[in-house]
């Protein structure tokens, strides 16, 4: 058992894994679905209100002294026990469509929930993602400065055997452990970094604090082709997909049903109702009395009616119930057309970002090899004596920098290029 769960808690996760666990376990996505459930519930309440209403009644009085006697209509002078029972219906036939608007409106909610779940685990996965790569990006600079730690150390020990020789003078050996000091500090700050990105990253995944999490390496660089997208293409095809967008269309669709709903409660409303009583009494003289049976057969009544509310002043409360549902029409709108127009801006960034960076990588690789080349010609002259040790820890130093920057581009592409086929309607996840 203790095997299984060290070959668990020694599993590297991948981005997609790390993804869908943040998702699985996002408070975000928990409490929309919550709010999913709330909405549905509200639907349902809705719908059953065009149903009719059906209720069941009873009751028991105990009456003392002077009363009317039910089965012979004479006053008499002694307790009595009376007992009723009801059944009635009622439905409404005519409320100015308010009922009907309060359904589709219910109905709009709760899809618009569905859309905005999606949009929070969308949310929530590409966050993910983007710590993930930050984890990446810092596991491959310790990489790097760990080889150039690893270079300075070997040119250290070099340079001090030389300078045993007479060939080196002891300046040289001074530079040489002034680099290998700075490189050995580079590495620490890095695997200091590469640590706060792993907490990071385990908080936005909501993991357990008590395990460790072991994250894929990238060995290999994503091979990148330069493309020409076009912002505007994209975005006319997301409004038909994005949740984001799709959610606040249904918001401004339900708060025009909300409207309606204001509206239908300045009509008339007609109501139609019905039902069945009957009852049984007892008169407490010790004397025989009709079965209860008999009596609940025989003193039954019906009745049916209609009914006719029409409102005429009740406080103000439906005029103001009326603006306040205009004024959040105007709200809900204003608010679609910034998340249009954010939705359009985060399209054009992530086209020039992938754009830009297609080029930025073509260029970083060239100069990655050369700056390779470079600096193995420079630790020949050195070793020849032709540069100095200072230049020679500037050609390292220019080295590390350049493969840096490779490193960074790369993934930097690799998360835009996964923002942008969301935006064109892939999933976040492979």
């Amino acid at each position: 058992m203790s095997g299984l769960l060290m070959s668990a808690q020694e599993k590297a996760w991948t981005v997609d894994e790390c993804m869908r666990y943040a998702v699985e376990n996002s408070t975000l996505r928990i409490k929309q679905e919550a709010q999913n459930e709330i909405y549905k519930q509200n639907q349902l309440e809705a719908v059953g209100g065009l149903l009719p209403s059906l209720n069941a009644s009873t009751d028991g009085t105990m009456y003392y002294g002077r009363v009317l006697d039910k089965n012979t209509y004479k006053y008499v002078n002694t307790n009595t026990l009376y007992n009723d029972y009801g059944i009635n219906s009622s439905v409404a036939l005519f409320d100015g469509f308010a009922q009907f608007s309060r359904v589709k409106m219910e109905k709009l909610n709760r899809l618009k929930g569905l859309q905005q779940l999606q949009e929070n685990k969308d949310r929530v996965a590409y966050e993910t993602m983007e710590i993930f790569f930050n984890v990446q990006y810092y596991q491959g600079t310790v990489k790097l400065a760990a080889q150039q730690l690893d270079e300075s150390t070997a040119n250290l020990k070099r340079v001090k055997r030389m300078e045993e020789l007479g060939m080196k003078s002891i300046p040289d050996v001074a530079e040489l452990q002034a680099k290998e000091a700075e490189d050995r500090y580079l590495l620490t700050k890095q695997k200091n970094l590469l640590v706060q990105e792993h907490i990071r990253l385990k908080a936005k995944m909501n993991f357990p604090v008590n395990r460790d999490l072991k994250t894929a390496d990238s060995d290999t660089l994503l091979h990148i082709d330069t493309l020409e997208e076009n912002a505007f293409e994209i975005y006319q095809k997301a409004l038909t997909y994005l949740p984001k967008v799709l959610a606040s269309n249904k918001t401004v669709e339900s708060t025009k049903m909300e409207i309606n709903v204001a509206k239908g409660l300045f009509l008339p409303k007609l109501s139609l109702y019905g039902g069945i009583n009957t009852y049984f009494t007892k008169l407490m003289d010790g004397k025989t009395y009709t079965p209860f049976k008999e009596q609940l057969n025989t003193n039954q009544n019906y009745y049916v009616g209609l009914s006719l509310n029409t409102p005429i002043f009740n406080g103000f409360s439906r005029s103001t119930n009326l603006k306040r549902s205009k004024q959040q029409l105007i709200i809900v709108q204003n608010e679609r057309e910034e998340i249009l127009r954010e939705v359009y801006s985060d399209i054009e960034k992530t086209v020039a970002d992938v754009n830009g960076l297609s080029d930025e990588y073509a260029h970083a690789g060239k100069r990655t090899e050369s700056m390779k080349i470079a600096h193995q010609v420079n630790q020949r002259k050195y070793t020849e004596g032709l540069i100095s040790a200072l230049e020679l820890n500037t050609s390292s130093n220019r080295l590390l920098q350049v493969q840096i920057e490779e490193l960074y581009t790369n993934l930097k592409y690799q998360l835009k290029m996964k923002l942008l086929n969301y935006y064109k309607g892939a999933s976040m996840f492979n």
